[in-house]
């Protein structure tokens, strides 16, 4: 079978470096160039391996600093992993995550047309569909203001809004769908589902594991790093929910223990 996406022995480090760090030439001759080196590092991901088949829908799962983000970025072309491969055989219509990569003191006029000939399309092709993004984005009044002035959420309308019209074979969504209004997210909803119609493969990072399960047609769930399982969405869920449950048992249980007054 030919793959849209094959992650093999995947592996990402980061450098943790101290707190109090020189940050010019006269600390560093004062304080020593001990500081200047990384006290400590860990691997983001971990020899993650799967392989994902073109027009599925695939919701990735975990707790914060599990290694999600940093494995759609991977995936995307931003950043180079220390170990491992991917090979991606779909055109990527856009990284949507709550860094989208807008200029501030540019325009949602300007940053259209920049970000949508980042993604592919030509300059006419931008000018035609351009009342049809700011449309979707529901941004009208604002479109001539800079972006620095926009919130979180109207910045990832515009960025899901200039993505949707860039025909994208693959689509990479971290996390956006938790940002806006309750219509906004089923009309994202409802424009990922046709997308998902048409064979465009979708990786959706969520903390909402009712969507995971709604949405998807598989999931992954990473745990500091690692792989711990990639199968059905309600298999997927139903393990982290109870793990989760059963961490928070846990940890309740300690502190009602440390918190008993001795006999």
């Amino acid at each position: 079978m030919d793959y849209a996406i094959v992650v093999k022995d995947l592996s990402k480090r980061y450098y943790l470096y101290h707190g109090d760090r020189p940050w010019t030439l006269h600390e560093t001759l004062v304080r020593g160039f001990c500081r200047l080196k990384p006290r400590e590092q860990f691997w983001a991901l971990s020899d993650v391996s799967f392989s994902v088949a073109p027009g599925r829908v695939v919701g990735v799962i975990g707790s914060n600093g599990s290694g999600k983000s940093t494995l759609l970025r991977l995936i995307a072309g931003v950043g180079r992993a220390d170990a491992g491969y991917i090979k991606v055989s779909q055109r990527i219509g856009g990284l949507l995550d709550l860094g989208t990569g807008f200029h501030p003191d540019l325009t949602g006029r300007e940053n259209i047309l920049v970000n949508g000939v980042i993604s592919g399309l030509t300059r006419r092709e931008v000018a035609r569909c351009f009342d049809s993004i700011v449309a979707f984005a529901e941004l009208e009044s604002f479109i001539d203001n800079p972006i620095r002035t926009y919130s979180t959420g109207m910045q990832m309308r515009l960025g899901f809004a200039i993505a949707i019209h860039a025909r994208p074979e693959m689509l990479l969504i971290d996390e956006i769908l938790s940002v806006g209004d309750h219509s906004f997210q089923r009309k994202c909803l409802e424009r990922i589902k046709q997308f998902k119609n048409e064979g465009c493969t979708i990786l959706i990072v969520s903390h909402d594991t009712g969507q995971i399960g709604e949405f998807c047609d598989e999931a992954i769930w990473l745990k500091s790093g690692k792989l711990v399982i990639h199968d059905r969405p309600d298999v997927v869920v139903d393990r982290y929910i109870t793990a989760a449950d059963a961490a928070m048992n846990q940890s309740v249980s300690v502190g009602e223990e440390t918190t008993q007054a001795p006999e």
